[in-house]
């Protein structure tokens, strides 16, 4: 088991002094602050679509390089991106065929 691998007892922070490798005391604060980065990090990328804290699927799909230029343009065009259009748009066809 490597030494990342471990849980040690849990710090009362208020109570003991503990410091960095730059030699600041570790606070509440301070290990809440680390901890959100360290989400940042670990989970890069766009918000989930659904669920908050679940995974939306991917779809993909080619599409000819005369389209692609188009929806781009589109997208910059009303701020958007690409990605958003085309989930308007298979969402509308699936509205509108059932």
């Amino acid at each position: 088991m490597s030494e990342h691998d471990r849980t040690g007892p849990d710090i009362d922070l208020a109570a003991e002094e503990i410091r960095d490798r730059q030699g600041r005391r570790i606070t509440e604060e301070y290990a809440e602050r680390a901890a959100e980065e360290a989400l940042q990090i670990a989970r890069p990328g766009r918000p989930s679509l659904g669920t908050p804290g679940r995974h939306s699927p991917r779809v993909s799909f080619r599409i000819p390089e005369q389209t692609r230029r188009r929806a781009e343009q589109r997208a910059a065009e009303e701020g958007r991106s690409v990605s958003e259009l085309a989930r308007e748009a298979l969402e509308r066809y699936l509205h509108d065929t059932g």
